[in-house]
């Protein structure tokens, strides 16, 4: 189910087809009970009850994907501000060394804009291998001057690149940062057992009438699905911020 979540069409398409089918199966169940079962307050109760939790229920999960979703743009902005920060500083370290650091984080930047692209497992391992050498070697030069030379201005350059390159994690651990299954598992449930009980109790209507709640649930589910999901979705983080860092920079 984790893997179904990075895809939110086929969380619409699989969501729908369940909740209709519980619809259908609980309308057949029904009308072979008889319809004298479906009447009286204790199934609009327990129906009342039931709608309520699932609205309550997929009411949270979705806050905690907009929360999520909020929690990448802003680690994204902050990554940005820290990598700029730490460029303009660069120019405080003389001759080679400073051209070096520049050079580096011109090459990082590079690399965090592609993290925020459309990529595949492949690509993205290669962006994972390349921005861990990058920050190696720009932490390498760092070190070597503040080494070599322990003054304020050394010190503010290591503080620097310890923010550009605590922010990468950040943003790392904000992309992981997605809705618990058991969460997905607990909507789900729900919602079948809603679509159910609606069945049950349709004596008489089309089954069309049916498909109103399958609906309204799966393609909810769909845009909660794709709040959340970093890259597989519809709605994405646009790496706005540092793109804005690689035009101030104008050309090397």
């Amino acid at each position: 189910m984790a893997a179904a979540l990075d895809y939110p069409v086929l969380v619409l398409v699989l969501s729908f087809v369940g909740f209709w089918g519980s619809a259908l199966i609980g309308k057949l169940i029904g009308r072979r009970r008889g319809e004298e079962q479906a009447d009286g307050e204790d199934y609009a109760f327990i129906l009342g009850g039931t709608l309520t939790l699932l609205g309550l229920i997929i009411g949270f999960t979705f806050s905690m994907a907009v929360g999520r979703y909020d929690q990448r743009k802003n680690y994204e902005e902050q990554e940005a501000n820290a990598i700029g920060t730490e460029y303009a500083r660069a120019d405080l370290m003389p001759g080679p060394d400073g051209e070096a650091v520049r050079g580096l984080l011109r090459s990082y930047l590079d690399q965090r804009i592609r993290y925020y692209q459309r990529l595949d497992a492949r690509q993205l391992r290669q962006v994972d291998v390349e921005t861990a050498r990058l920050q190696r070697e720009m932490w390498a030069v760092v070190a070597t001057y503040a080494s070599a030379q322990p003054t304020a201005v050394a010190a503010s350059l290591v503080a620097g690149m310890n923010d550009v390159l605590n922010s990468q994690g950040y943003t790392q651990a904000a992309w992981w940062n997605r809705i618990p299954v058991a969460a997905w598992v607990l909507v789900v449930g729900i919602a079948v057992f809603c679509n159910f009980l609606i069945g049950y109790g349709a004596h008489g209507k089309r089954a069309i009438y049916l498909l109103i709640l399958p609906i309204a649930l799966s393609v909810t589910l769909f845009l909660i699905a794709d709040i959340d999901a970093p890259r597989g979705g519809v709605i994405l983080v646009a790496p706005q911020n540092l793109q804005a860092v690689v035009d101030s920079l104008g050309s090397p």
